[in-house]
């Protein structure tokens, strides 16, 4: 993990969107923390756009939420479109 992501931070994105900070196993809570993974390394990649195995690792990420993603709709359809609305992705 980089260094923008602060324990701190991590127990905020899970307070917020897996309902408790310690629920590290939530699938919400987990595509969040994806989500802002994504978004940091997206930035980095703009300004350092020849760092490869970043790219590779956002890709990776990608993948694995869009794993996640595709779980909770089969799981849970109103808890993903809750979901996706609130982290502003696939528009």
């Amino acid at each position: 993990m980089g260094i923008y992501l602060t324990k701190e931070k991590k127990a905020d994105i899970f307070q917020t969107y897996g309902g408790a900070s310690n629920n590290s196993g939530s699938i919400e809570g987990q595509a969040a923390l994806f989500t802002f993974r994504v978004q940091e390394l997206s930035k980095h990649l703009q300004k350092n756009p020849k760092d490869h195995s970043c790219r590779r690792t956002l890709l990776a990420l990608v993948g694995k939420r869009k794993q996640l993603l595709h779980y909770l709709a089969q799981k849970d359809i109103l808890k993903y479109r809750e979901l996706i609305e609130k982290l502003g992705i696939r528009k």
